[in-house]
């Protein structure tokens, strides 16, 4: 009788093993849904950068105050009628090497 539970507990666990451990098992399905879940977190945030990309190409088509402000902002461009102010601020760091002015 003591035989017969050895061999029904070893062919239990025999049977397990496929299921926890094998090529289709929990341990298999655990890792990939955690790649599932980490794959759909890096889809919506690409999908939101994809969607204010597109809505910038939207106004870039369709408005031309998006097209003002890049020239405005990035290339430096001012109206033929404009008169252009540059404010610079005084660097609060002097080289160790500059006399102070008197």
């Amino acid at each position: 009788m003591r035989v017969l539970a050895v061999v029904l507990a070893a062919l239990l666990a025999a049977i397990q093993y496929p299921l926890w451990l094998g090529k289709g098992g929990w341990v298999r399905v655990w890792e990939i849904d955690r790649q599932l879940a980490a794959q759909k977190a890096k889809n919506a945030e690409l999908a939101a950068r994809n969607a204010a990309l597109d809505a910038e190409v939207r106004d870039l088509k369709e408005g031309l105050d998006a097209i003002e402000e890049r020239a405005r902002y990035e290339l430096g461009m001012v109206r033929q009628d404009e008169i252009f102010f540059q404010i610079v601020k005084p660097d609060a760091r002097r080289p160790a090497d500059a006399a102070p002015a008197r």
